[in-house]
């Protein structure tokens, strides 16, 4: 699957629309693999490490975001072993346009912390 093909679009239309549910029911994390099966069961076949994984929760972040300015919707995707999110979405959400501050676990609590309460206004 290509970036920026169909196929791609459509599993990204998917994953935005599992993240954004699971921010309006309070910004519960879940795992890549977790979320590659939901992925999965919509017809769309994205293994949790590999392939466009990183690139789709890139664009999740982005899409209806290009200034920044809401929360990070990659935030709720995490690592089975540690629970938190790979060092890949620190790098995204310290960089142009998020600038995201603090530590790891600080960055990464408040962006949950405004993910649900962003969601909750919907």
């Amino acid at each position: 699957m290509r970036k920026g093909s169909h196929a791609y679009e459509q599993a990204l239309d998917a994953l935005v629309g599992i993240l954004r549910d699971r921010a309006r029911q309070g910004a519960e994390p879940l795992q890549y693999g977790r979320l590659s099966n939901e992925l999965h069961r919509l017809g769309h076949l994205v293994p949790a490490h590999e392939g466009p994984m990183p690139h789709l929760l890139e664009d999740a972040s982005a899409r209806e975001n290009a200034d920044g300015s809401l929360p990070m919707l990659s935030a709720l995707v995490v690592l089975q072993e540690t629970r938190m999110p790979s060092g890949g979405f620190f790098k995204l959400a310290r960089r142009a346009p998020y600038r995201r501050s603090g530590d790891d676990v600080e960055l990464w609590v408040n962006e949950l912390r405004a993910l649900a309460a962003h969601h909750a206004r919907r």
